[in-house]
């Protein structure tokens, strides 16, 4: 029940950011808006952590790994993500960071010597073939001239960074590294991060004041950072870095019916067989699994052991 709770927590919350999001788009840098998101949800964490006098001191490596955690899943995947929907649409960009479930499954059995489950594989690519379905209105539309192959490339690369950090969070839990202090020295580094890029790229420091803003940055912060990616990455640490993935397939889905009752978005054939494909795979992969193991060898020899 409890993983149940994380994952629909993290399903709901990362569904409905879309609609915050679009009020952080227009006056202020996207890179300086991602470093104020995560700038205030390490401060939130920190200052919950010495208020419940969790322990905040860890060595250099372990700090080492909190950066990588911060650029690969607080930073670069983020502002890659913002660049690419400026040549795709949010559907094509939605279904190229879906492969984050098969990225995860090679990358954890290729860097943590993880066991490759069958069903949850197949059930992947079930929800997949959904999310395209869904999408397919948006899809049939694309015109892969003017830019579109750069964005797809630039969907990719973050899909990879994103993979990587689930990887990187997971070898921070099996090395008993606590959920919320690595959150929390990992969006710090990864508001650092933004803010360097923010410089480097010239942009304006500034900060909008309407409420609007304000508003959804606190959303996105508290909901979408603090306690989404909280339920996310304790989840991952709990049911594997491949099923915990899936909630990349559903939170699109729960974005559609947000934009069905505040934007009127109408549905057809296509998207309703998609969305029962979505949750068709939402159940082979959450089933326990058929697993093919990797040789023992391979997993003493995982990199980042």
């Amino acid at each position: 029940m409890y993983n149940a709770f994380l994952y629909l927590v993290t399903v709901l919350i990362w569904g409905s950011t879309w609609l915050a999001i679009k009020f952080q788009l227009g006056v202020v840098a996207p890179e300086l808006s991602i470093a104020y998101r995560f700038g205030l949800a390490a401060s939130i964490l920190l200052i919950f952590s010495v208020l419940r006098r969790l322990p905040l001191r860890f060595d250099l490596k372990s700090h080492g790994f909190f950066a990588l955690q911060g650029l690969l899943l607080f930073s670069l995947n983020y502002i890659l993500v913002y660049l690419a929907e400026g040549y795709l649409t949010s559907g094509l960009v939605a279904i190229i960071f879906s492969l984050i479930i098969i990225m995860n499954i090679i990358f954890g059995a290729i860097l943590l010597g993880n066991p490759i489950r069958l069903r949850v594989v197949i059930g992947g690519l079930v929800g997949l073939l959904g999310l395209t379905l869904v999408f397919w209105p948006e899809l049939i539309s694309v015109d892969l001239s003017s830019g579109r192959a750069l964005g797809i490339l630039l969907a990719v690369i973050a899909t990879v960074s994103a993979s990587l950090g689930n990887v990187v969070s997971a070898r921070n839990q099996r090395n008993k590294l606590p959920v919320i202090q690595t959150n929390a020295y990992g969006m710090l580094y990864g508001a650092i991060f933004m803010f360097v890029l923010a410089l480097f790229r010239g942009a304006q420091l500034q900060i909008d004041l309407s409420p609007d803003y304000v508003l959804s940055l606190l959303y996105l912060a508290i909901f979408g950072s603090v306690i989404a990616f909280g339920s996310y990455l304790t989840l991952l640490g709990r049911i594997g870095l491949d099923r915990a993935a899936y909630v990349t397939v559903l939170f699109p889905i729960i974005a559609l019916l947000l934009s069905t009752l505040f934007e009127d978005l109408a549905w057809g054939i296509p998207q309703l067989f998609g969305v029962l494909l979505v949750l068709l795979g939402n159940a082979m992969v959450l089933n326990k699994s058929t697993r093919l193991k990797l040789p023992e060898k391979a997993k003493q020899e995982s990199p980042l052991s």
